[in-house]
């Protein structure tokens, strides 16, 4: 490492220490503090940093001049800064396909060394124990506050994020926050095959769980959700859903294991109607998820926007040449909002109201046809994404 990287490494160490057992520390720490960082690091990110490491690390940071050198990976340091950013869970795998850059530890760097130039660390002087101590109750007290500094850059980066998805290059998705889940390679190829847009597909999978499926959905584009209020929203082009479960939307999920709580809204087809005669719908659908312990899920909205037996098809597609889905959360109150319009520049409207003890913590795009092998996959042009993080007493 270089002399920045080194007091780069330090700073983000101590921070990452400061945020896990909050305080500061200023002893190495033990192995049961090792372990339980270990442990923290892993359950938020996803990722392993072995105990034994962290412990030599603490050792190193705060007694470099006694304690054995330590070289961490790139690929560790990176895990630091996620862990410190509050980035989503991935896996070694999925970040090696497309987090090999280590955007959050160059991005933790870059902020780091903004201003610095490179140079060989200065000598140490000898320190007196009472010194050493007052310097690394200093140090500990810096790290706190590049813990804060850190964070709040990070979160008024997100407070208000909007994506036109011009770019979908792995790097630039990894550097706008977002996070790959349950990935279909064949399909998640051909993302950018529409120049403008994000091309997503209705793959097999749903979030709806039974007991002969495990809830997935493929090539779900997530990432998280910094404010208990917001307003989040997805616009499509020119999709025209066709079968049954066929459908794209917006996904806000407790956890990305699909156990917590969830709440779905999406642009839907519809030719399920219990064994009664009804003629088939596009429709407007808000599905609420109360969690494993529930065995059943609700349908909290129900719009249809288009009955198949009187629509004229010209009629269906120039209406949904531009189409959005809205969801603004205050409190435990959700607001539904649509638009479907042949015009880019369009309003809303809104749909229904609907009170619920949820507070999610990321929040998806997604396209699937449930588990239904006869439903064709066909493709989602997602054109813009918006989320904007609100005080709740606005």
């Amino acid at each position: 490492m270089t002399a920045t990287e080194l007091r780069a490494f330090n700073q983000v160490f101590k921070a990452v220490c400061a945020k896990c057992f909050g305080r500061a520390v200023v002893q190495p720490l033990s192995e049961p503090e090792s372990r339980h960082l270990s442990n923290a690091i892993e359950e938020q990110t996803g990722l392993v940093v072995g105990w034994k490491s962290l412990k030599n690390y603490s050792a190193f940071v705060l007694y470099p001049e006694t304690a054995k050198p330590e070289n961490p990976s790139t690929a560790t340091l990176d895990t630091l800064a996620r862990y410190l950013g509050g980035a989503l869970a991935t896996t070694e795998a999925q970040r090696k396909r497309e987090g090999a850059h280590f955007g959050y530890w160059f991005r933790y760097l870059e902020q780091f060394g903004d201003g610095e130039k490179e140079q060989n660390a200065p000598a140490e002087q000898a320190f007196s124990p009472k010194q050493k101590r007052r310097t690394g109750l200093i140090l500990s007290a810096l790290a706190v506050a590049a813990l804060a500094f850190f964070v709040l850059l990070f979160s008024e980066q997100q407070t208000i994020f909007s994506d036109n998805f011009k770019n979908l290059g792995a790097e630039a998705i990894t550097k706008n926050g977002w996070v790959l889940l349950s990935e279909d390679p064949t399909h998640w190829q051909r993302r950018s095959e529409k120049t403008g847009s994000l091309t997503l597909f209705t793959l097999l999978g749903d979030n709806w769980r039974s007991k002969e499926q495990t809830p997935r959905i493929r090539n779900l584009l997530a990432r998280r959700i910094q404010n208990d209020c917001f307003d989040v929203e997805v616009h499509f082009k020119d999709f025209i859903p066709q079968e049954n479960w066929q459908q794209a939307g917006l996904l806000l999920l407790e956890d990305t294991t699909y156990l917590g709580k969830s709440l779905r809204l999406s642009l839907a087809f519809n030719n399920f109607f219990g064994g009664f005669d009804r003629p088939d719908e596009i429709l407007v659908q808000g599905v609420a998820d109360f969690g494993e312990s529930s065995p059943n899920m609700e349908e909290v909205q129900h719009h249809p926007l288009f009955s198949m037996q009187e629509a004229d098809s010209a009629i269906v597609r120039n209406n949904l040449q531009f189409s959005a889905l809205r969801i603004e959360k205050r409190g435990n109150r959700f607001r539904f909002l649509y638009a479907a319009s042949p015009f880019e520049h369009f309003s809303y409207k809104e749909l229904g109201v609907y009170d619920f003890d949820f507070q999610p913590k990321f929040v998806g795009i997604f396209a699937l046809k449930g588990f239904v092998d006869s439903a064709a996959v066909m493709p989602v042009r997602v054109r813009f994404f918006k989320l904007e993080g609100l005080d709740c007493g606005d």
